[in-house]
């Protein structure tokens, strides 16, 4: 009953107004984000755009974008590059880690005789090698 009371061009107009909103939502939390993110504004500059976002927000977030606007990819693409490196840092210590776990017990399986010379060597050389 409620459904029939809406027309086509209705429930356009709604899904476009939904839309825009979802979208306005999106740059809001986009500006915060690269306000937080920002190593070269002072903590007062940041609570003055957090305010005016949060007070006028059509005006401060235009006014951010035009300010701005122009480095926040720079900023994004710096995160990014950090958290990808942390990433790798850490690959590669768990690797290494891993790899001197695996030496040390080849070494104390040699040590008690459950490994001959030869096989040592090889399981050695395997673990070094990869």
């Amino acid at each position: 009953m409620f459904a029939a009371e809406w027309g086509t061009g209705q429930v356009l107009w709604s899904i476009t107004w939904f839309f825009l909103f979802v979208l306005w939502i999106s740059l809001v939390f986009s500006v915060f984000v690269d306000i937080v993110r920002s190593r070269n504004m002072s903590g007062f500059t940041k609570a003055l755009w957090t305010l005016a976002i949060v007070f006028l927000p059509y005006l401060g977030v235009f006014m951010y974008l035009i300010v701005n606007g122009s480095h926040m990819n720079e900023r994004t693409e710096r995160a990014a590059n950090e958290s990808d490196e942390a990433m790798q840092s850490y690959i590669r210590q768990a690797a290494r880690s891993s790899s001197a776990d695996q030496l040390t017990t080849l070494a104390d399986l040699h040590n008690v005789g459950k490994l001959t010379d030869t096989e040592f060597s090889a399981a050695k050389a395997k673990v070094t090698a990869g």
